[in-house]
């Protein structure tokens, strides 16, 4: 029998527990992507659910989940939303779409190793973006997409978390560089991190006068500490403390004045990624309470035929399909939008990107914490116990409703956007 998560205790019976393998759940989730997902899409679907399946066999899921980057880098399953030519090493296929499909596979091989990848892809688009073909930039970026380096993105800070450009941390401007001094906090993957962008700004508390930065981690001057998120005990947090810390003028992305415009040009990419992490998230659990209640006898019948348990699948189903139908559609529009303006989307369209990702990061994530908790609930004592993965599932959707923006700050995002739709129209 071979289990996928070594446990102190079995309580779900080997016929059941069997059947809700990684394989199964695959098959379970292909079945209903068929009608939403392309054929190219489909395919590279597979792909990366054969490349788990196989690699699942080599670990078990209490390990350091860092040490897998470079296999799955070395096949390009870190990111798929850019070809990332620049580097030397072209991915094919590529875009958004492709990369929600990355996002299904992964999520449902590894819960937290899913979410440790999209924090060090938080790392890779702002590199992708402005690299400017400088070398320590692009080798950087080479690193990150196969998975031989680690990243993360340093913004939020102790007293500065949804007030991201409002920030305390301090950078002064010499001839051949920054010297950046403050302390950054909650920042995903951190203390594993060989590299971080960075925000600063030159004077506290101005949006105006940040800039962005590539930072190596460790550096001369930084102190990187552990938070531990009982959540997610498998992923490492940190609070980084700058004291003087070094930057040369090579690894200054957005000079003094332009931090906080690439910081805003960032957000569609960061709040659909993680629409995608719910998205898949949601699939996971749902695949697991799908496969167990037809399997789970109770009182004579299986659990998915006592009406408690099979009209609330049912709601929760037609609800899952639905908003993976709403992020393929906002995902494709993305991919053909910027396939048609090489990237340079005008300001108007992609404000209206900004406004489709808050929407997505705020319903998914919103609607993740419930689906997942419900299916974790009519699993009953199986849902709980760590015979399976549904307690990664259930820790991580906690913390996305606050990572990328809690679901108050989208609010606040969003209704300040429907204020200002049409003022210009209204007299």
């Amino acid at each position: 029998m071979n289990l996928e998560k070594k446990f102190e205790t079995q309580v779900i019976n080997d016929v059941i527990l069997n059947n809700l393998s990684l394989k199964n759940r695959y098959l379970f989730l292909n079945k209903n992507l068929k009608s939403i997902l392309k054929e190219e899409e489909i395919s590279f679907l597979k792909e990366i659910e054969q490349f788990c399946l196989d690699y699942q066999k080599k670990i078990d899921h209490s390990e350091d989940l860092y040490k897998w980057y470079p296999d799955f880098g070395a096949k390009g399953y870190i990111c798929r939303v850019h070809s990332f030519a620049e580097t030397g090493v072209p991915q094919e296929p590529f875009g958004l779409m492709i990369d929600l499909t990355r996002h299904f596979g992964i999520e449902f091989f590894d819960p937290q190793f899913n979410w440790s990848i999209d924090a060090s892809v938080l790392c890779i688009n702002p590199l992708h973006a402005h690299h400017e073909n400088i070398d320590i930039r692009i080798n950087a970026l080479k690193e990150l997409i196969s998975g031989k380096a680690v990243g993360c993105v340093c913004i939020t800070e102790p007293e500065r978390g949804s007030d991201a450009t409002h920030q305390l941390t301090t950078c002064k401007k010499i001839n051949d560089g920054f010297i950046i001094n403050g302390t950054k906090a909650f920042n995903t993957n951190a203390p594993k991190a060989n590299y971080a962008i960075v925000y600063a700004t030159e004077e506290q508390n101005n949006p105006d006068k940040m800039v962005q930065c590539l930072v190596k981690f460790p550096s001369e001057g930084l102190k990187i500490e552990r938070i531990y998120i009982p959540f997610v005990p498998r992923v490492y947090l940190g609070k980084e403390i700058f004291k003087d810390v070094f930057v040369p003028k090579e690894q200054i992305l957005a000079d003094v004045g332009k931090g906080k415009i690439h910081m805003f040009e960032g957000l569609v990419l960061e709040r659909l990624g993680i629409a995608m992490l719910n998205i898949s998230e949601s699939w996971n659990a749902f695949s697991y309470i799908a496969i167990y209640s037809n399997l789970r006898e109770q009182m004579g019948k299986t659990i998915i035929d006592h009406q408690g348990v099979g009209f609330i699948l049912v709601d929760l189903w037609t609800k899952l399909c639905n908003l993976t139908r709403a992020i393929s559609d906002v995902c494709r529009s993305f991919d053909e939008v910027f396939k048609k303006y090489k990237g340079n989307i005008p300001k108007d369209l992609n404000k209206s990107f900004i406004t489709s990702a808050s929407q997505l990061k705020y319903d998914c994530a919103k609607f993740n914490v419930n689906m997942v908790y419900e299916c974790m609930n009519l699993m009953g004592g199986a849902g709980v116990c760590d015979n399976t993965l549904m307690n990664d599932i259930m820790g991580v959707s906690r913390v996305q409703e606050i990572v990328g923006g809690t679901r108050q700050i989208q609010q606040y995002i969003l209704q300040g956007t429907l204020k200002t739709l049409l003022k210009s129209d209204i007299e």
